[in-house]
């Protein structure tokens, strides 16, 4: 194995590892809140390390640019989704 598949696979270990961590945080932590803090920065950080394994593994600047941007995207929609979802969260319940 080349040193540039063992970066990629530990990249890609890494990236696996924080999706794992979000999930288990979603399961066990107790309220809402806790629950997005932990699902977003975890699945976020390993969506980054995923990307930047693909982008190495391919090794085109294009794709690379093109994965970046998807990133960027998925980041700005998880932060805008959990703002959402606290927001609701914090709304108390209407009474009948």
């Amino acid at each position: 194995m080349s040193p540039g598949e063992l970066l990629i696979t530990a990249l890609l270990a890494l990236g696996v590892f924080f999706y794992a961590a979000g999930t288990v945080g979603l399961i066990r932590f107790p309220d809402t809140h806790s629950r997005l803090h932990a699902l977003t920065k975890a699945d976020n950080l390993g969506l980054g390390f995923i990307v930047l394994a693909a982008g190495l593994h391919w090794g085109d600047a294009w794709i690379a640019g093109k994965l970046a941007l998807i990133w960027l995207l998925a980041l700005f929609a998880a932060g805008m989704a959990a703002q959402l979802v606290a927001r609701a969260a914090l709304k108390p319940e209407p009474r009948e």
